[in-house]
């Protein structure tokens, strides 16, 4: 970032306590876009934020509580470049143009970097699994990876064990370029930049954090994370998934998002998710990431019940409830006749992409959460 003054207003406003990443990037918008303004003027222009910027008075006392972080900020601002980090706003030219287009007015605000900045204007895939993924998942990896860096295409990678940590191990294995993307803050990741010191410094290798600069990992930011995997790449390839969990949410999201899901379809005796996807729409490939026509998916359709109703139709049916209304598990279940316990089901609605809860009357309530505008002005 050229303007190095501006940073810590990036970071103040970047991190607005209670604020949502598209309410900020509104208003980032009405600053950059519309006003033709710096942050470092909008933060000192206190009398302009109510009628030029149409913010309620809610809004302005939060403003100025970030505001008494801006010192704060400074030092962090300063401490993060004399390290030789880097921070890219999302008006920045250096910002990646497919994470902009495929998240919008969702886009992180701003992304902290470490190693070449130009890594996020390449081409791009996503190699995505678990955890735990077996043996032929993590070849499958290693075949696509490698096919990635000959294609001079860029591997994004989450840094998890399992599959993660091979697509990034195999893009530098065969000279390819891969961008890690965090799930703590930047500034945490002291022993992984240590490991990766050569491919950074030789612009094979982009360290990428969304998170406070010193966010320390925890589970809930490695979900927020995948996203943000999905978000950077063109294409993602899936070499293994469950029915739940962070690749199987990410999945069935970018199918609704219209995103390009490549699926590796599984041997008759695998055990896992891989078919359902594809009988979800994703597109099926071999070992080594070719396109399979005319694939038989009826192995991925789930079995009926005992009363003759299978699975994914019910859990359809309480997505449709919960558009129209806010429910607990029990209230589901007396709206719709499932054969699980409410604990069950909570577990359940909480794998699914979209679906929130909220708290009222000291109880958990689930209901789905609708899509925004997608209005994005800035170039």
């Amino acid at each position: 970032m050229k303007q190095h003054s501006e940073i810590p207003y990036w970071i103040t406003l970047a991190h607005l306590s209670k604020w949502g990443t598209e309410k900020i990037n509104r208003l980032v918008v009405k600053i950059v876009h519309d006003n033709q303004m710096s942050l470092e003027t909008f933060f000192h222009s206190e009398n302009e934020w109510k009628d030029k910027f149409a913010l309620s008075d809610t809004d302005i006392l939060d403003l100025q509580n970030a505001k008494s972080e801006l010192p704060n900020n400074a030092f962090l601002a300063e401490d993060l470049l004399s390290q030789g980090f880097e921070v890219v706003p999302i008006n920045s030219p250096e910002y990646s143009k497919t994470l902009k287009a495929n998240l919008k007015l969702k886009a992180p605000t701003i992304l902290y970097v470490k190693g070449n900045k130009q890594i996020m204007q390449a081409n791009s895939i996503a190699i995505v699994g678990s955890r735990d993924a077996d043996d032929i998942s993590l070849q499958f990896t290693d075949n696509i990876a490698k096919k990635a860096s000959q294609q001079f295409r860029v591997v994004v990678s989450g840094f998890a064990k399992g599959v993660d940590k091979q697509a990034l191990d195999s893009a530098i294995q065969y000279k390819g370029q891969s961008i890690i993307v965090l799930p703590q803050g930047i500034m945490t990741f002291g022993s992984g930049i240590k490991k990766y010191y050569k491919e950074i410094t030789a612009g094979d290798v982009l360290v990428l954090s969304t998170f406070h600069p010193k966010s320390v990992w925890s589970a809930g930011l490695a979900m927020a994370r995948n996203p943000i995997i999905y978000a950077l790449a063109t294409e993602i390839y899936v070499a293994q998934s469950s029915e739940s969990g962070g690749t199987w949410a990410g999945v069935i999201d970018g199918l609704k998002k219209g995103r390009t899901i490549l699926v590796r379809k599984p041997n008759q005796n695998e055990k896992n998710a891989n078919l359902i996807l594809i009988e979800k729409g994703a597109k099926a490939v071999d070992f080594e990431g070719n396109a399979i026509e005319n694939i038989e998916v009826v192995e991925a359709i789930e079995k009926p019940n005992i009363n003759g109703t299978s699975k994914k139709n019910e859990i359809d049916e309480v997505i449709i409830l919960l558009e129209k209304q806010t429910l607990t598990p029990k209230q589901i279940l007396e709206k719709v006749k499932l054969n699980m316990s409410d604990k069950e089901l909570a577990k359940k609605l909480k794998s699914l992409p979209n679906i929130q809860t909220v708290k009222k009357s000291n109880k958990i309530h689930y209901f789905v959460k609708q899509e925004s505008p997608t209005l994005f002005a800035i170039k």
